[in-house]
């Protein structure tokens, strides 16, 4: 079977049966799929990889009193 027809025809079942869902478990079907779009994406150009030292000399202020103990959290220290 080819392929394309297959995925065709997979889609075309997805579909009707999705659409006899309610509308509140669309939607949530509908996150879902963006959350798996994300997590696996099909381009390897869409998901950017971290480069040590990428973000270096981007901070260039920062408070004098930044490591100074904060006033709320006193009584756990």
């Amino acid at each position: 079977m080819n392929t394309i027809a297959l995925n065709t025809q997979t889609t075309g079942l997805t579909y009707g049966r999705i659409s006899q869902l309610p509308q509140e478990i669309q939607r949530e079907l509908s996150d879902y799929i963006e959350f798996l779009l994300l997590k696996y994406p099909t381009d390897k150009s869409q998901k950017p990889h971290p480069r040590a030292g990428y973000m270096k000399g981007t901070v260039t202020w920062m408070s004098d009193d930044f490591n100074a103990p904060l006033e709320d959290f006193k009584e756990y220290m």
